[in-house]
């Protein structure tokens, strides 16, 4: 696959939990009679990892793509008037993927309003496999199908960099900007098994970089990132497989999630299969694209017939 022009995410949606407002970005592709599909992005990425993607799909499926609160070009959730006080350290950004998956399943119901009858695909990669498993689980949402690609979805969790960050917040958030760069692109780097280009790591880096609150964001969201909880959904996980197709999606030498948790996933969910990617690491869409985007379409040529 070859590259293409970057997708703005024009539209927003808003939506309150009982303890915060967000507003969320989003776009759609393509003929709106088509097949939905859509795109889920983990951290620290944001909906751009999908473009070359949601562009070659767009032809056969109405493509949808997002912005998490707090990634790309999605603010973070606001406190609502008189919650401040109530709202804990850990409710914020990437480490509170309840509230994630809460707003991501108001927006799909949302979507789905335009679809009658119609189920759509889900793509998911990184935390956005526990989003779209905790929006299915708890929150009524229907799928089609399920793709998870090098997905966080069982516990327990933990790089040692999210310890040394949770360990030393004040001196993360006091390096200067030029080391700090340094670190984020380090963190990035590690994701990947191949080099990545100097375009798409100036991309993937930049909302972190660039300004006060987004070093804090990356900061913030390194802390918080042992914390999130599968205990809710991880025992209802057998039931999923009975009632739609999955596929797993794994890059073959990734090093933040290795293959192992692919297998035990599988076994979780009742999936049929684990396709492994040889040359891939967790960012498998920059090291693999056309071998990856070969998989997607056959699995969404397959199950769409």
């Amino acid at each position: 696959m070859a590259s293409t022009s970057t997708i703005e995410v024009t539209q927003t949606f808003h939506h309150s939990t009982t303890t915060h407002r967000y507003d969320i970005r989003w776009t759609s592709l393509g003929d709106k009679a088509l097949p939905p599909l859509i795109f889920v992005h983990g951290t620290p990425w944001s909906s751009r990892v999908w473009h070359v993607y949601a562009q070659s799909l767009s032809s056969y499926f109405h493509v949808y793509l997002f912005d998490n609160p707090g990634f790309g070009d999605s603010p973070l959730g606001q406190p609502l008037p008189g919650k401040e006080d109530s709202i804990s350290k850990a409710v914020a950004l990437d480490a509170d993927l309840a509230q994630q998956s809460e707003v991501y399943a108001a927006l799909y119901h949302f979507w789905a309003q335009g679809w009658g009858t119609k189920k759509a695909h889900v793509v998911a990669h990184d935390h956005g496999g526990l989003m779209s498993l905790r929006a299915h689980i708890l929150h009524g949402c229907e799928y089609a199908s399920l793709c998870l690609i090098d997905v966080v979805a069982m516990g327990p969790f933990g790089q040692p960099l999210f310890k040394l960050v949770a360990e030393n917040e004040a001196v993360f958030n006091a390096l200067t900007p030029t080391v700090f760069e340094g670190v984020v692109e380090s963190y990035i780097r590690d994701a990947a098994h191949n080099d990545l280009s100097k375009e798409t790591m100036g991309m993937l880096k930049r909302p972190w970089v660039s300004s006060d609150e987004g070093r804090r964001g990356f900061v913030r969201q390194l802390m918080q990132a042992n914390s999130r909880s599968t205990d809710e959904v991880e025992p209802k996980y057998s039931a999923v497989g009975r009632k739609m197709p999955i596929r797993i999606i794994w890059g073959k030498q990734d090093g933040w999630l290795p293959v192992e948790i692919a297998e035990r996933l599988k076994e979780k969910l009742n999936a049929k299969e684990v396709v492994l990617i040889d040359g891939a690491g967790h960012l498998i869409m920059y090291d693999q694209q056309a071998k990856l985007g070969v998989e997607l379409t056959w699995w969404l040529s397959r199950i769409s017939s």
